[in-house]
């Protein structure tokens, strides 16, 4: 008699799980999950709730960041013992800001498929409700170091699509500042606690931040807006300050531009993208 793991090919699965509530499971997902012979995750303590609600038997593996090459070495070598391996993540689908980049480049240098079981995604959730550009960057998280922290935001600033970060509340609260300089002409929404009892949806102009109440409690996603400064922005220069930019632009740089603009009650942001426009008309 054939055991249920000859069923499907052999291989390494990417299994997304919920990510908070336990319906948000597909049928597939929970049929590789008991076929496999073993099941990589982050905390075992935490994947046995999912997989004892679903009568998941599969042996755990803990698979994290300060172990990962050492499991996906010693996976990769036994895999004729481990014909099936899923890899799962705490919530949502792996690899996401989470560990797993390793155990797949160990799979591909030897040949051995590699195989996404689609599901739940924090990110796709996130951009799905927020009504921006269907286009987006998906970031993670941001560096914590300052100077770095700095240039990412200042490269991200450039992409007219939405851009989508992980962040702890604490962390997001720490760089308001931040994001206000660098995201002025864009709107946001903040996604806490997705699909779970306490689930939240916060809906502002990157420019209201500092009128943000935020609970510290639990992570959240934050999709920023493509740039809106096409439709509204400019409303704050005048017909003749226009003219001016205009003139300005065929001998002057853009950074004596704003220069010349210091002593006025104008964004610097503003007028950095009123140039942008007219230089990319020209």
């Amino acid at each position: 008699m054939k055991s249920k793991s000859q069923k499907i090919k052999k291989g390494l699965y990417i299994v997304s799980t919920p990510i908070g509530n336990l319906k948000d499971i597909t049928l597939r997902a929970i049929d590789i999950l008991k076929k496999s012979d073993v099941i990589l995750c982050e905390d075992t303590r935490n994947s046995k709730k999912l997989l004892s609600h679903y009568n998941i038997k599969s042996k755990l593996i803990s698979y994290h960041k300060f172990n990962e090459r050492k499991i996906s070495e010693e996976i990769v070598s036994e895999i004729q013992k481990y014909n099936i391996v899923s890899l799962i993540s705490d919530a949502g689908t792996p690899i996401i800001s989470d560990p797993g980049k390793i155990l797949i480049n160990e799979f591909v240098s030897k040949g051995i498929p590699i195989i996404p079981i689609p599901g739940v995604s924090s990110v796709t959730a996130t951009a799905s409700i927020s009504g921006f550009s269907e286009k987006f960057i998906f970031f993670g998280f941001l560096s914590e170091k300052l100077s770095s922290l700095k240039k990412e935001l200042e490269m991200l600033s450039k992409i007219d699509c939405s851009i989508i970060l992980f962040s702890s509340p604490r962390k997001f609260l720490k760089n308001l500042e931040k994001f206000q300089e660098f995201f002025s002409d864009r709107e946001l929404v903040i996604c806490r606690e997705i699909t779970k009892l306490h689930e939240e949806f916060i809906r502002l102009k990157v420019s209201d931040l500092k009128k943000l109440d935020l609970n510290i409690k639990g992570e959240l996603t934050a999709i920023f807006s493509e740039k809106k400064y096409q439709i509204n922005n400019f409303n704050n220069l005048s017909e003749s300050d226009k003219k001016m930019i205009n003139k300005m632009l065929t001998e002057k740089t853009i950074k004596d531009i704003i220069n010349y603009f210091k002593d006025r009650n104008i964004s610097k942001r503003i007028i950095y993208n009123y140039c942008l426009e007219r230089k990319n008309e020209n």
